[in-house]
């Protein structure tokens, strides 16, 4: 019998992670999900003796005084998605935290746990992860290309990849006298558990460095009764960041190209000019960080070694800053005299009796303690501190020195060996990249290298695509580029999408769960929590589209996650910021008619918010051009149904509604559509009788409920039945039923409109439609039909102050609420404050430029009946009677005729 092939073998490849902090963490976050995307079988370990993945020394602190010095803001694991830190803090008891904020440091350290956690949860099935206890010491080439680890148990581990994660080495104490290294009153690595144990409560304690370090562990040390003292040759603590930031400002041009001596006299002219223009240096050094490596590598090794000497102390004081709750404790300890802080170097030290220690300062000066600390931070040399691992790798060749000889020599990541060949598959990022990029020891830096050193790994284990007879495609006929499997759950959401039906989202998360990489899953999942309140984390699911759609998409495909990607851009730029999602989205059906998710995004009938379109001619050539795509489909006819009756034409919007019904029922645009033909017709009674109907059948799984329910509750109200419109409201849009941004556009503007009716007498029940919805979703809202219908609630709880801060954040907004939101707040708080003159004359300004709010005529009418509300206060009987005898004509409506009535008998 032959024996099996090395292929046979090991079917899988094996990478092996050689340390489980920040670094190697962030490695293996970005090899489990990249391979689950591309599909590739991996067997990856990590390799670490400590107790959890992710914390690493930094970050298993319980310390809550230890903050990171970097805010939330920019400490995500991910480049692409800088908000994911600060959203998982939301989701972990901290909804209040801002990007500007500093966490504690083991708060990031359970961060990095659970985000590693959730990747290997993600690739299960495609990656398998172990986590080996133990130490790598060792590192050696084996047969087939591949890497044999050395594990410090005894055991060995052959890879086709190996990434050293290993973090900053370890200093050697080489400042320390040796009277000093002896005593055993010598601590030279707190980090190490236990280190600080026997420090007596009562001990004074010398900390030898003046860095981060030696802050944290000032703030560990400090309790009254105590006196720690720091030294360092500068006697330089770290600033502190400022409590407010300003925005970074930039370098000016040309700095890579300087010599060195000009190169410090340029930023020192930056700093000083920031500083006179801003109060502030800060902005100054971070501006430049995006410059650094580049500035860097720009300098001969004399002109580093010139910085390292002369300026790298005062850099590393301004640039690795204290947060300011850090630096205020600091400065509190001072102040009291508990810490204190001298310049110099240690000369000697002798033992003394008692077991404490006379510390002989450079300066002559002594300090009588009971320990001294090393806190000089890491070597710089990538074996300083005896690691067996990186000496072997430097002794037999497989590493060469970095610049200087600071950390390693790579290319792009992957190491050079002595010879300056990158020959073999073994990977470093972060510390150890210090010599050649200089700043590459924080997360922001680190996480981008990490998904560097992924690609690299991937590359070559990435098959090139096969050629398919026939990928699977959506009930339309677009082609998917996912599995059968995941393809039928993305087909079963969107016919739930365009049905306007639940659980869509469910389904798209489900096409997702069995392929990772599938970029249409990501970026609907994407759009269903951006505008219509998904469960989803949308940044997180659209920077898992665009991945993956770069990995493997094809032109449709990366199309639509432009356009996803450029109409959630556009809703969260700054307040007036423009946007061309709307242009993206109209060329992206003109090359793919067929594709119905775009065509319903578009639209704005119910589900989504469609194009800005301000006279309908836009969504209706845009229904019209795609017709021959869908040769009658029921959802194309839904669709042109709902854009004939918003341009009048109701009697063939009814017969397309109808058709479109007789082949799905369930259709939720065609329910909408004749929704409004009922109602703009006057046929009040079966609508509310055939839609009441639909509710309770075919209805109970629709996605957009609430507002089929506000559809009857205006052909009750157009009927005058107030217990009914009161019965409705309690049943079916009530706070317990709706939430989110339905109970102000349905909930809400009920309940205004049946006060402005008189059908509902006595304060309406609307503070509990304002407590299920976001309070900046009400006062900050990011669209102007939003705002129009955030005003109407905040006029219905009487809520002026609310009123006013919505009006001031239209007055900032976009044109549309500058023009249309503004007066009508002004209108309604005339209306509440009873001054009638005032609310006439701003309510009937605004009519003519309603319609740019968008949604429909039936929900703009909300404003045409608080004037009519209006009028009659005022004393204006024959201009409401006009208005009245106007929307007569239009369509039948008891309401209207008893109002008309009234205003006769008044007269």
């Amino acid at each position: 019998m032959s024996s099996p092939s090395p292929e046979a073998a090991r079917p899988r490849p094996t990478v092996a992670v050689v340390g489980a902090g920040a670094a190697g963490a962030l490695v293996a976050v970005q090899l489990c999900e990249g391979a689950a995307r591309r599909r590739v079988p991996l067997d990856l370990f990590l390799v670490d003796p400590a107790p959890e993945a992710g914390r690493g020394t930094a970050y298993a602190t319980e310390v809550p005084e230890h903050r990171l010095n970097v805010p939330v803001g920019g400490m995500s694991c991910y480049p692409d998605d800088p908000g994911h830190f600060r959203r998982w803090l939301c989701r972990h008891g901290e909804p209040t935290v801002t990007a500007a904020d500093f966490a504690s440091r083991y708060r990031y350290g359970s961060y990095l746990a659970d985000t590693l956690g959730r990747a290997v949860i993600t690739a299960h099935g495609t990656v398998s992860v172990r986590r080996l206890r133990t130490r790598a010491v060792g590192c050696a080439d084996a047969a087939g290309g591949r890497l044999v680890l050395e594990l410090a148990d005894g055991g060995t581990l052959t890879a086709d990849s190996v990434v050293l994660a290993t973090g900053p080495a370890a200093g050697r104490s080489g400042w320390a006298p040796a009277e000093l290294v002896a005593s055993d009153r010598f601590v030279p690595r707190p980090w190490t558990p236990g280190a600080l144990d026997a420090v007596g409560e009562s001990d004074d304690v010398l900390l030898v460095g003046t860095g981060l370090t030696a802050v944290d562990l000032a703030l560990v040390l400090d309790r009254p009764g105590r006196t720690v003292h720091a030294v360092s040759r500068s006697g330089l603590l770290p600033q502190p960041h400022a409590v407010a930031p300003l925005p970074p400002v930039p370098p000016p041009p040309g700095l890579a190209a300087l010599p060195f001596h000009r190169l410090r006299r340029e930023l020192t002219r930056h700093f000083a000019a920031t500083r006179r223009a801003h109060g502030d240096w800060r902005p100054a050094l971070d501006g430049l960080r995006p410059e650094i490596v580049r500035l860097w590598q720009g300098l001969t090794d004399e002109e580093r070694a010139e910085f390292l000497g002369r300026d790298a102390t005062l850099w590393n004081v301004h640039r690795h800053r204290m947060a300011p709750s850090t630096a205020e404790t600091v400065a509190r300890a001072r102040a009291a005299r508990r810490l204190r802080v001298h310049a110099g170097r240690v000369a000697s030290a002798a033992p003394q009796e008692d077991g404490g220690l006379i510390v002989s300062l450079s300066d002559g000066r002594e300090l009588r303690v009971a320990w001294v600390v090393d806190c000089t931070g890491p070597g710089l040399r990538a074996d300083a501190g005896g690691d067996p691992l990186w000496s072997g790798l430097l002794s037999d060749g497989l590493a060469a020195p970095g610049p200087l000889g600071i950390g390693v020599s790579t290319d792009g990541g992957r190491l050079l060996d002595a010879r300056g060949n990158p020959e073999r598959p073994l990977f470093t990022l972060g510390a150890p990249r210090r010599g050649e990029l200089w700043e590459t020891t924080a997360i922001p830096e680190i996480r981008n290298q990490a998904k560097e050193v992924a690609e690299a790994v991937l590359a070559p284990l990435t098959s090139s695509p096969r050629s398919v007879r026939r990928r699977p495609t959506d009930q339309f006929g677009l082609p998917l580029s996912t599995h059968a499997a995941a393809a039928a759950s993305f087909r079963c959401g969107l016919a739930r999408v365009i049905t306007v039906r639940a659980k869509a989202a469910e389904s798209f998360a489900r096409a997702t769960e069995l392929d990772p990489g599938f970029a249409l899953g990501h970026a609907a999942l994407a759009l269903l929590g951006h505008e219509c309140g998904a469960d989803v984390d949308v940044a997180r699911e659209l920077a898992d589209a665009q991945r993956s759609v770069r990995e493997r998409g094809d032109e449709r495909e990366r199309s639509f996650v432009d356009v996803v990607t450029r109409r959630i851009g556009e809703h969260e730029a700054p307040a007036g910021a423009a946007g061309d999602g709307d242009t993206a989205l109209v060329d992206h059906l003109a090359r793919f008619p067929a594709d119905a998710f775009a065509l319903g995004i578009a639209v704005p009938t119910i589900a989504f918010s469609g194009v800005a379109d301000l006279d309908g001619t836009l969504a209706l050539g845009l229904v019209e051009r795609t017709a021959p795509a869908y040769e009658g489909h029921w959802f194309h006819t839904s669709l042109l149904s709902f854009v004939r009756q918003e341009q009048g034409r109701i009697e063939e919007a009814g017969e397309l509604a109808r058709t479109a019904l007789a082949a799905q029922p369930a259709s939720g645009h065609a329910v909408h559509a004749l929704a409004h033909v009922h109602y703009e017709s006057g046929d009040h009674r079966t609508g509310r009788d055939w839609l009441d109907g639909w509710i309770g059948g075919q209805g109970r799984g629709a996605v957009h409920r609430a507002h089929f329910s506000w559809h009857v509750a205006l052909h009750e109200l157009a009927l005058d039945d107030s217990a009914a419109v009161r019965r409705r409201w309690f049943a079916q849009l009530a706070p317990a039923q709706v939430n989110g941004v339905r109970a102000l556009v349905d909930s809400g503007s009920l309940l205004w409109r049946a006060r402005m009716s008189r059908n509902w007498t006595g304060r309406v029940p609307v503070d509990g439609v304002l407590d299920a919805v976001a309070r900046d979703l009400v006062e900050r809202p990011s669209t102007a039909f939003t705002a129009l219908h955030s005003a109407v609630a905040l006029a219905a709880a009487g809520d002026l102050p609310a009123l006013r801060r919505l009006r001031t954040h239209a007055a900032g907004a976009d044109p549309v609420q500058r023009e249309v939101v503004v007066p009508l707040c002004s209108a309604l708080e005339a209306v509440l404050e009873e001054e009638w003159a005032t609310a006439v004359r701003e309510l009937r300004g605004l009519l003519p430029s309603l319609r740019r709010v968008g949604g429909s005529a039936a929900q703009r009418e909300v404003v045409e009946e608080t004037l009519l509300y209006a009028l009659v206060e005022a004393g204006h009987s024959d201009t409401a009677r006009h208005l009245l005898e106007q929307r007569l004509d239009r369509r039948a409506s008891p309401l209207d005729r008893r109002r008309l009535a009234g205003l006769s008998l008044r007269a």
